[in-house]
């Protein structure tokens, strides 16, 4: 499953889903969801859009074949295959407050992490978080490197990141990442 590109979150909003085309001729949607656990994405409704303006409540959600984030949803006033086709790649955001409130110590928003300096653990600046992927094998931590518009991928596991310092806002790699080093 390739992630979705990732664009700056607007303020207080984190995205959590997105609509991705319709299913079938009742105005049901094929929703992806992007939270921890796909299926909590329902406890979240209703979910905005990326300016607010719109909200989408959920009414029903059903697992879409074998992938374990995409659903089938029945979307509150959406109640036609036209209707449903119009929010393909609809982004669905939730509330920070709301997405944070149960995060244990050591667990993160990937929106926190994008933008944290990256570094080797002697303090050699490597780079900044571009954004966090999941291609379906994993979390990855896509680092920007310093003074180039390239990008390497990083597994996003504690052998490979032994430090996420979030009041610093920087991230210590294990390694360097960049070929030669």
């Amino acid at each position: 499953m390739a992630a979705p590109a990732r664009r700056p979150e607007p303020a207080g909003l984190i995205r959590i889903g997105e609509l991705v085309g319709a299913h079938g001729l009742r105005g049901e949607s094929r929703l992806r969801s992007f939270a921890e656990n796909p299926a909590d994405i329902a406890a979240y409704s209703p979910l905005v859009s990326a300016d607010g303006g719109r909200s989408f409540a959920i009414g029903s959600l059903r697992p879409l074949g074998g992938a374990p984030d995409m659903f089938i949803a029945r979307i509150a006033g959406i109640d036609s295959r036209e209707a449903a086709e119009a929010l393909a790649g609809t982004a669905l955001h939730v509330g920070r407050e709301r997405a944070a409130g149960g995060l244990a110590e050591d667990e993160y928003l990937h929106a926190d992490l994008v933008g944290c300096k990256v570094e080797t653990p002697d303090g050699k600046p490597i780079g900044e978080v571009a954004a966090i992927q999941n291609f379906g094998a994993g979390d990855l931590i896509e680092v920007r490197l310093a003074g180039s518009a390239r990008t390497e991928f990083v597994p996003f596991a504690q052998a490979f990141v032994p430090v996420i310092d979030l009041a610093a806002r920087k991230l210590v790699l294990a390694a360097d990442p960049t070929p030669g080093k």
